[in-house]
């Protein structure tokens, strides 16, 4: 599965025409310590950028953009039972936010690949 990347720190991991999306290892490093976390009902849809979620830590809160236009079909349980420090352990793995049904392959394939991202955060 190809993982790719945004501006805005969310990655995104297609499978089929579904993607699991998620902040990055280097924005759960920025943010610290997360002590809350909204993530969007099952059934909502989103545009590309659009206000998907929110994460707060001691530091700050953030705002979660849609890095794909699509319709949730699922949000993380862990998460959802507030189980937040998961963002933190594995921000890229059992930490994921939602997946959804994408509505646009290409949005997907025009976001940053994994090198791409790297040298972008070495610019930050």
């Amino acid at each position: 599965m190809t993982t790719r990347f945004t501006k805005d720190h969310e990655w995104v991991r297609l499978d089929g025409d579904v993607a699991t999306v998620g902040i990055s290892t280097y924005a759960a490093e920025q943010l610290g310590d997360v002590v809350y976390a909204e993530l969007p009902p099952v059934g909502a849809s989103f545009a590309q950028g659009a206000d998907m979620a929110v994460v707060e830590s001691a530091k700050t809160a953030s705002d979660v953009y849609a890095p794909i236009s699509g319709e949730v079909v699922d949000a993380n349980a862990e998460i959802k039972g507030e189980n937040w420090q998961i963002i933190n352990d594995a921000p890229q793995g059992e930490g994921w936010f939602v997946k959804l049904k994408i509505a646009n392959k290409a949005e997907f394939d025009a976001l940053m690949d994994e090198a791409a991202y790297a040298d972008y955060v070495k610019g930050l």
